[in-house]
């Protein structure tokens, strides 16, 4: 099962450095029932898609509590067995946690299929989606607008090779 581990750039380094991305349990995103039922597609590219997009939605919120860290989404894809990536099943439709899993223990780096992180030119717009953040939850359409704009930037693919590079 592919799942989707948001990330920062330190969370990243971390994991290069320990060789497992972890510890845990882990909160990640995948393709849930949950998720198929709100996106109403049996496309299985379009459904990882949109788990990797709640992934970085969930990176966003991690650099928002973290002043110090670079405002870049990251989200690792990792293959774990069927199984080991649990749904909850009392959040499963609720729009907060759709597609969200738990994995109960670290997984090594080796089973990531990929990396995604944001590009360098869309920083200032992360850095202003996670200023806006707190207003946005609080339903202030502007502030929304602005989270809505981090949207605007595709993460970038990059293979798990490419790690040294993203981190150093």
């Amino acid at each position: 099962m592919r799942v989707y581990v948001p990330l920062t750039l330190s969370g990243l380094a971390a994991a290069h450095g320990a060789g497992e991305v972890g510890p845990g349990p882990l909160t990640a995103y995948a393709v849930t029932p949950g998720l198929r039922e709100w996106y109403v597609s049996d496309d299985i590219e379009e459904l990882e898609y949109a788990a990797l997009n709640r992934a970085a939605a969930a990176s966003l919120r991690v650099i928002a509590a973290r002043p110090e860290e670079i405002r870049r989404r990251v989200v690792v894809a990792l293959d774990v067995p069927d199984g080991a990536a649990v749904a909850d099943p009392d959040h499963g439709l609720e729009a907060s946690s759709l597609g969200e899993v738990r994995i109960a223990d670290a997984v090594p780096l080796a089973k990531a299929a990929a990396v995604h992180v944001d590009a360098d030119d869309a920083e200032k717009d992360v850095a202003a989606a996670a200023a806006a953040l707190g207003a946005a939850d609080l339903g202030d359409d502007d502030a929304q607008f602005t989270v809505d704009g981090a949207d605007d930037h595709e993460l970038l693919w990059f293979g798990i090779q490419e790690i040294p590079g993203l981190i150093g």
